[in-house]
């Protein structure tokens, strides 16, 4: 495949990981040009001060006879250069076969998934292996602090990537991670998620099994032993060394004596002591998981020490935005009730005494989706109290699917907690200057950009 081609040309280019892809093939050598509908800082001054051509807008004409297109994930039939691509009969791929077929094949793939802790896992993997002198080449979906930047595809014998679950391209419905030729896998907590398409657990189960069947049987899975559905995946696997990772009974890899102070989490592992800067039992799992894998691949447990003590984190992860009037604003990612409810405890355990409200951006599909009701009902007891935004895009469900935020507000203020359903974010920075006082801390769960609020909050 490799040798019949010169000129790349990348249709939605300035999506994160395509634009790093782009970058790295324009690095090997390849003729690289790319288009997008939206093109804008950071990623179009990133390609462009690499020499690469950007289309601004879906044309036809965009497509000067490349030998092969990499269709993102976001395009689907209807766009017009892809109806082009297809009429021409132009030679095209995801972008997880393009990864697989020009920077994966031959190297060591550690591949992290699971509904939850991909990033955060990942990173901390990739700042291990590289405190490890084992200068890891490395595809993250978020930003992390240590890393330059979300990917770096150098030539290097070993590859940590994280492994969506997410559907591949508009012509393969199947998980990106599918493809990604993994020699150890990280498999986190399984989940009801994307419910755009993943109609129930069990379809879930079927897509993490994928990347079990891909898995060697001289590779290496590392699981959650701490959840249960985890659990009945892994069992599945055909991997000769399977380590349960975890805090609980069912670990084999266990981290213990685990305890929380002013600046983050201490645990022992592998009869080290680590002293990890993030709060919450969950990051401690995720970075046993990659404390783990590092120690597989032989790093020396002095370094390890060293790297978790050092680890800057991941954005949008329990992220200080600032203070205002003595209230402090968090911002986290999270985009579903169990990211919620671990992150409202790690913030307890961070913040003790402290009264914690959530406010909460439902914006991802499965955020959107009546299912949600009883588990962020459930995660939303460990707050002080909240503040609910509109669901994102009303107009796509049918009666009865969609989350009524009204609806879950008047539930959880029946029982004792200050909860409030907005129209908008001016609403609900509002109702937190009348309610909130000096020491609250407030938590900003949301996918997006939620409309400005972390400089409305702090009157930016």
């Amino acid at each position: 495949m490799k040798h019949d081609i010169r000129h790349v040309h990348f249709l939605g280019i300035c999506g994160t990981a395509m634009g790093a892809v782009a970058a790295a093939m324009q690095q090997q050598g390849y003729t690289v040009t790319g288009s997008d509908a939206n093109v804008f800082p950071p990623m179009s001054d990133f390609l462009r001060e690499r020499g690469i051509a950007i289309a601004e807008g879906f044309r036809a004409e965009n497509l000067t006879s490349p030998d092969l297109v990499v269709v993102g994930n976001a395009i689907g039939r209807g766009n017009v250069e892809l109806e082009a691509v297809l009429d021409r009969r132009l030679p095209y791929a995801s972008l997880p076969e393009t990864l697989r077929h020009f920077f994966l094949r031959g190297r060591r793939n550690l591949v992290v998934a699971g509904t939850h802790g991909k990033t955060t896992t990942a990173a901390l993997l990739t700042h291990i292996l590289r405190v490890g002198k084992l200068n890891p080449a490395w595809m993250i979906g978020g930003i992390a602090e240590d890393l330059e930047q979300g990917a770096s595809l150098h030539d290097a014998e070993h590859v940590v990537i994280e492994g969506d679950e997410y559907d591949t391209c508009f012509f393969d419905k199947g998980p990106k991670f599918a493809h990604y030729l993994p020699e150890l896998a990280i498999l986190n907590a399984v989940e009801l998620d994307q419910m755009d398409i993943y109609p129930d657990l069990a379809a879930v189960k079927r897509a993490f099994g994928l990347l079990l069947r891909v898995l060697p049987a001289n590779g290496v899975l590392l699981f959650n032993a701490d959840c249960a559905d985890t659990r009945e995946v892994a069992a599945q696997s055909r991997t000769a060394t399977r380590l349960a990772v975890g805090l609980g009974e069912h670990a084999t890899v266990r981290a213990t004596h685990v305890e929380v102070g002013p600046h983050g989490s201490v645990f022992t592992l592998f009869n080290t002591r680590f002293a990890l800067p993030l709060f919450g039992d969950f990051n401690v799992r995720n970075a046993a998981m990659a404390i783990a894998a590092a120690h597989h691949y032989g790093v020396a447990l002095s370094d390890i020490e060293n790297a978790v003590a050092t680890f800057k984190g991941v954005r949008r992860r329990q992220i200080l935005r600032g203070e205002r009037n003595g209230v402090k604003i968090i911002e986290d990612f999270g985009k579903h009730p169990t990211n919620i409810r671990e992150t409202l405890k790690a913030l307890a355990q961070r913040f003790p005494g402290a009264r914690v409200w959530a406010v909460v951006d439902p914006k991802a599909n499965t955020m959107c989706r009546a299912e949600t009701h009883a588990p962020l009902a459930e995660a939303l007891s460990f707050a002080h109290g909240a503040l609910i935004g509109p669901i994102d895009r009303p107009e796509r469900f049918q009666p009865g699917e969609a989350l009524e935020p009204a609806k879950l507000a008047t539930e959880l203020t029946a029982k004792g907690r200050p909860v409030f359903a907005e129209p908008d974010v001016p609403a609900i920075v509002s109702r937190i200057r009348e309610t909130t006082r000096s020491g609250d801390v407030i938590a900003v769960f949301s996918s997006g950009g939620f409309g400005g609020i972390y400089e409305k909050l702090l009157g930016l």
